[in-house]
């Protein structure tokens, strides 16, 4: 038994089994978001800005057809306003020329 457990310590102290990380670095010229550099994400390479460009044109984009399409939306709703007032004038004026109105 005093054997056994000698054994297990030792092998404890022997062999211990770590496990390690480093921290990966990457090259200068390296493409990447840039946050690596000194500059921060202002320092990227060409690719990096050029990407980050073509993003906010997209974004723009989509935003502007999303506008423009509430838009729209917002012009037949006024249309359709403007069609419903004419039918509630059209509905007076025929009940007051049949009499219906209000009497004295």
């Amino acid at each position: 038994m005093f054997r056994t457990s000698i054994i297990k310590s030792a092998r404890s102290i022997a062999a211990p089994r770590y496990f390690t990380s480093s921290a990966l670095r990457m090259a200068e010229g390296s493409t990447g978001s840039g946050s690596s550099r000194a500059t921060g994400s202002a320092g990227g390479d060409a690719f990096t800005k050029r990407e980050t460009a073509s993003e906010e044109l997209y974004i723009r984009q989509e935003e502007r057809a999303k506008l423009l399409a509430i838009k729209e939306k917002l012009k037949q709703q006024r249309q359709h306003m403007e069609d419903l007032d004419k039918h509630i004038d059209e509905v007076i004026r025929e009940s007051e020329a049949s009499g219906q109105g209000e009497q004295k």
